[in-house]
């Protein structure tokens, strides 16, 4: 008597996602006796439905939207005592999470991993009193994606958001950071911290290569330096995954992480604004049983 729940936001994928509603609800009755759908209508719908879906016993949970609506259901799921399996189609700009599980980008393609009905156990963050999917980030980078417009998102992707990002360096001053990781410090000035759960970063999967979706490590990198030169011998690392490896970069992995700093700081987390510094991350290894595509 498998349940399955599907919680698809209306206005994702250019308001699209209603479109593969019917498909979605036919490959669920596949393998499910009874299969309810919820729409979102504003912020927070997505954790309401997935904690009901926990607490109601249901076997499968489906999400369908973008990074968004995605993070909203993990943090439904997340430490709660029973949990279903969870799938999500991408209908974001990014979708870097599906990226690094190899689900695809096409949502049919996407929805056809949901009948192969294979998991895998994946970690997820927790900051504070929340979850995250994928990154944490600090300095300009984190601020200028707020800056990215839909029109940017739509003409450029993913790029939009290292366009953005570029203008910010800029003008930007470096500030001090303690970061305090697995009895370990790291102390001094950054222009940027990005704190990665997954390999793929901003679209590109390079970012972190050498990172597992679950490794039960976070992969923290702190741009020290920060000049137009320079910034030029970043960029070939950055696409081909070597960025751990260069001189202006401070890299170094952690399963737990405290982050603090006299500047007024607030961290990007998955690309929303999320809380001031200081703040404490956990990973929650293994946390949730993710449908992806078979190997």
């Amino acid at each position: 008597m498998k349940r399955a729940m599907l919680i698809i936001n209306p206005s994702s994928g250019k308001e699209k996602a209603m479109n593969y509603e019917e498909e979605a609800v036919n490959i669920l009755q596949e393998n499910h006796v009874d299969v309810t759908v919820k729409y979102t209508e504003k912020e927070g719908d997505a954790v309401r439905f997935a904690k009901a879906a926990c607490e109601n016993h249901f076997n499968t949970l489906v999400a369908m939207g973008g990074d968004g609506t995605i993070n909203e259901a993990i943090n439904g799921l997340a430490s709660q005592s029973e949990r279903p399996n969870f799938g999500f189609i991408p209908l974001g700009t990014v979708n870097d999470f599906a990226r690094a599980l190899g689900i695809p980008m096409q949502p049919k393609k996407a929805l056809k991993v949901l009948a192969q009905q294979h998991t895998k156990p994946v970690d997820i963050g927790h900051i504070n009193d929340q979850y995250f999917m994928n990154v944490l980030a600090v300095g300009a980078i984190a601020e200028a994606v707020y800056d990215v417009t839909p029109e940017q998102k739509s003409k450029f992707g993913p790029l939009a958001y290292l366009i953005e990002g570029g203008r910010a360096l800029k003008d930007k001053t470096p500030f001090d950071l303690k970061v305090t990781y697995d009895g370990k410090q790291w102390n001094g000035e950054a222009y940027i911290m990005l704190i990665a759960l997954t390999n793929s970063v901003g679209g590109i999967q390079s970012f972190a290569q050498h990172a597992e979706v679950n490794d039960g490590y976070f992969h923290v990198f702190i741009l020290r330096e920060f000049s137009l030169p320079k910034v030029f011998k970043i960029i070939p690392d950055l696409f081909t995954g070597h960025l751990q490896d260069n001189a202006q970069v401070e890299y170094f992995p952690a399963s737990t992480l405290k982050v603090e700093s006299d500047h007024e700081l607030v961290v990007n987390i998955d690309g929303d604004e999320g809380v001031h510094l200081p703040f404490e991350a956990e990973v929650m290894h293994n946390e949730l049983h993710i449908f992806v595509p078979k190997e």
